[in-house]
């Protein structure tokens, strides 16, 4: 009985999907893989699992307890993939390092990392996203911002918020207090857990001025529109900081010009995996989810790493979150077709398979019934399992 029940169970932190919602997810991976195509990324395909050693190259090693890992027939060390962008910058850096920039390369994959598990966050995890590779341009970073936003529409959701930020604001404003490298990896870690009572504790040891002390505890609730942006300047008394506000202004009068400026609030005080971005960063929030559907940035050094020197810019969707969210807000989720279910008296076999093939090739959803039936049996299976129109072959 005890080896019967362990057959049956799953692995922790993974999940089955059943028909309905296997359906609803491929329907929304077939719209964001489409929506990419049409944007001029093209799919690539990496294997689940890489050498421990590519997936944390740079500053990697932090994740790596994260990780599944074991060992190959050589004892050399694998994981199972954790996110899709290392895998990709491997990929250009070795196999598409002579192709024309810039790169548009899209991808829709299953990643794994060991979590806490909890409703929206699995270990084994599905993810949409694009990474655009060859350009330092705020053009290019408007670009991934607003096909994340089309991205978000085109899986059904209408009420979410993209939080924008700059990693190199919050650099330039420690910058100019000249703290150490260590305080600096404190505040750092503060910022990014929202930890406001932290911070005003590491803030206040500092030997700094008062209004230096203020300027670094107000960095976590700088959120809002253009004219918290604009007030932004007066706290960033060095190029460094002003640079990145300048950056963020571009950027949003492009976004401006994709027509979805509405949906996008500045946050400086988002800042993500700070050692892993170099520019702006995004998340994006919706009603009924305390954790973000989508995020991304800019990460010009990744490639760096595997020899190849390359600006770079992108983001990933989450697939369950995106179900999870349409389900908490009472949006209908969507549902493959299911067009025409062909049914047939007895000794009529042959012509319901006729029909059923020439309705196939007209492009129809059709399923046929595996026995004979009456009509009145084969509309009771039609409703039950959910076809527009049935076709009963007397």
């Amino acid at each position: 009985m005890e080896k019967e029940k362990i057959v049956l169970e799953i692995p922790y932190g993974t999940r089955d999907f059943l028909p309905d919602e296997a359906a609803g997810k491929r329907v929304i991976e077939n719209q964001l893989a489409d929506l990419f195509a049409k944007w001029g990324y093209h799919e690539v395909v990496t294997p689940t699992m890489e050498y421990l050693d590519t997936l944390t190259m740079g500053n990697g090693r932090s994740l790596e307890p994260h990780m599944f890992k074991f060992f190959d027939k050589n004892n050399r060390t694998v994981a199972l993939r954790h996110e899709m962008t290392t895998p990709i910058a491997r990929l250009v850096s070795s196999r598409l390092k002579d192709r024309a920039m810039p790169l548009k390369l899209s991808y829709i994959s299953n990643v794994y990392r060991y979590e806490q598990t909890q409703t929206g966050r699995q270990c084994e995890f599905y993810q949409a996203g694009v990474e655009l590779m060859g350009s330092s341009s705020a053009a290019a970073d408007a670009e991934i911002l607003a096909l994340a936003v089309r991205g978000l529409l085109r899986s059904g959701l209408k009420d979410f918020r993209i939080c924008l930020g700059q990693v190199e604001f919050v650099n330039g404003i420690m910058e100019q207090y000249q703290l150490t490298s260590k305080m600096k990896e404190e505040i750092k870690r503060s910022i990014e857990k929202r930890d406001l009572v932290g911070l005003d504790e590491l803030v206040d040891s500092l030997e700094i001025p008062l209004n230096a002390k203020d300027c670094l505890k107000k960095i976590p609730l700088l959120h809002g529109n253009e004219d918290m942006l604009k007030s932004a300047y007066e706290m960033a008394l060095n190029a460094q900081s002003r640079r990145a506000l300048d950056n963020l202004s571009e950027i949003f009068a492009l976004l401006e010009s994709y027509g979805v400026g509405r949906y996008v609030a500045f946050d400086l005080g988002m800042i993500r995996d700070f050692n892993y971005y170099t520019g702006m960063v995004f998340e994006a929030y919706t009603p009924g989810l305390g954790f973000p559907l989508c995020g991304g940035g800019r990460y010009d050094h990744m490639l760096s790493d595997f020899g190849n020197a390359c600006p770079a810019t992108g983001f990933a969707i989450g697939i369950e979150r995106i179900l999870l969210a349409l389900e908490r807000q009472g949006i209908e989720k969507p549902a493959s077709a299911k067009d025409v279910f062909v049914a047939y008296h007895e000794g009529k076999i042959a012509e319901a398979i006729t029909q059923a093939e020439e309705l196939r090739a007209g492009g129809n959803v059709v399923e046929l019934s595996l026995s004979p039936q009456t009509e009145v049996e084969a509309r009771a299976c039609q409703k039950e399992m959910g076809y527009k129109k049935l076709v009963y072959i007397a």
